[in-house]
């Protein structure tokens, strides 16, 4: 390998999910782990694959449509959309993505469901939220998710699985813990609120805060480095 042992590092991180887990007393297929590949080149996402690695995380829309191209023979390959998505390009990710973690406007869904093929079955959504209240950062106020789920529920080529969130670093596992406790709390609301609705899904955690994450409820965590090393800056 060019600049990291996909192997190794996926073990690794794998056993940290699994320690994580088990010191929380949830069962060890409780979460699953999301690599996120951005930047990184399609043949450490065939390496990670080899490995019994499905799911791939990708922020950078033509750049995921590349490495696509380049692995169409991996058909049971799963990809997630997990970056800011503006509206002139949802053709694309509803045509060429399983899930989509960043949804923070109704506008931006309605596109993704009027554009998903039908072929496809629905787009699996989860809504972000901005549980740290950054300016800097995409996401819909704690506040107004119940009315963009709601919204969500309406469109027949969606469905809503669950909640993402990037909170604010934070150097402690107490502070860690209180945002995400915040996304916690905002789904079991909205499992209430829609019970017909699978809203299974925490995506939530990443190499500052897998722990904590884990503790607070996560059942998806998303790891880059951890797994493919250190990002080369975008050209």
């Amino acid at each position: 390998m060019p600049d990291v042992q996909v192997r190794e590092s996926l073990q690794r991180a794998r056993q940290r999910l699994a320690d994580a887990l088990e010191s929380a007393g949830r069962p060890a297929d409780d979460a699953r782990l999301l690599a996120v590949s951005k930047t990184k080149p399609a043949a450490l996402i065939r390496e990670a694959y080899a490995c019994r690695q499905r799911d791939f995380g990708e922020n950078y829309l033509q750049e995921a449509l590349d490495k696509q191209a380049e692995l169409t023979d991996l058909t049971d390959i799963v990809w997630h959309f997990i970056g800011p998505l503006q509206s002139n390009k949802t053709r694309a990710v509803a045509e060429h993505f399983a899930w989509v973690h960043s949804i923070d406007r109704a506008k931006v869904a309605r596109r993704l469901s009027e554009q998903r093929p039908a072929s496809l079955g629905p787009l699996n959504i989860c809504l972000q939220v901005n549980v740290s209240g950054e300016e800097s950062k995409s996401g819909a106020a704690p506040e107004d998710i119940e009315a963009l789920a709601a919204e969500i529920m309406t469109l027949p080529n969606l469905r809503l699985r669950g909640l993402m969130a990037i909170p604010a670093p934070a150097s402690d596992m107490a502070g860690q813990r209180r945002p995400l406790a915040r996304l916690r709390q905002l789904r079991e609301a909205l499992r209430q609120r829609y019970p017909q609705a699978p809203l299974d899904t925490l995506s939530m955690g990443m190499s500052e805060d897998l722990e904590a994450a884990i503790l607070e409820g996560a059942t998806m965590v998303r790891l880059g480095t951890a797994i493919f090393g250190a990002r080369a800056p975008r050209p």
